[in-house]
């Protein structure tokens, strides 16, 4: 295992609610930091993106829609009391229920919706293969479609990546450090990816 990288941990709730505006990730992140202030200025907590569909009043959730929020392993008590709470985004309701924690496993193919980086495909994909270089990391990527994040003040692009063909030690590595900045945002926070076809 790679030393300097803190212990994380998911905790998981259930999310009862209609919708959430486009720009989520901001005004969600807000009230995490009014409800649990413990998050505040450590930049190590990440927050999965919200599995939606887009529509034109906003991204739709589905039923079972969770929030994931990975964090160092002493903050997972804080964090718990999220259960129970209701954030208003905009004006749109959220409920979290069930709160639980889940371990994060070492999968050999990991990817995350977006990691911010250069605009330009060629010079990420070259950013991302010397960061991993310097960490002594060795894998393979695939670089997905660009994508951007913003609202009034904050301007994020980037692009989705996989990462593939890693040592378990360093699957791990990854999914508790990230890559990339604005992990409360969703961004470069990694996940596992089961399946991969046409990889030649």
């Amino acid at each position: 295992m790679n030393t300097g990288v803190r212990e994380m941990v998911d905790a998981v709730f259930d999310v009862s609610g209609d919708r959430v505006p486009v720009n989520y990730p901001f005004a969600l992140w807000s009230e995490l930091l009014r409800l649990v202030p413990a998050l505040v200025g450590d930049a190590s907590v990440g927050v999965l993106p919200l599995r939606t569909t887009g529509s034109e009043a906003g991204m739709l959730l589905p039923k079972r829609a969770k929030l994931v929020v990975r964090l160092p392993t002493p903050l997972a008590a804080e964090v718990a009391s999220l259960s129970g709470q209701e954030l208003e985004l905009d004006g749109l309701a959220l409920r979290l229920t069930n709160g639980r924690l889940r371990e994060i496993q070492p999968y050999p193919t990991i990817h995350a919706h977006l990691v911010v980086g250069a605009a330009d495909e060629v010079v990420f994909v070259d950013e991302v293969a010397a960061t991993l270089s310097d960490l002594g990391i060795a894998a393979n990527l695939i670089c997905g479609r660009h994508n951007s994040l913003a609202d009034f003040a904050t301007q994020i692009q980037g692009f989705s990546l996989v990462i593939h063909d890693l040592k378990p030690e360093d699957s791990l590595h990854l999914q508790y450090a990230g890559l990339g900045s604005h992990r409360q945002y969703g961004c470069g926070v990694f996940v596992p990816y089961k399946v991969i076809t046409d990889l030649n």
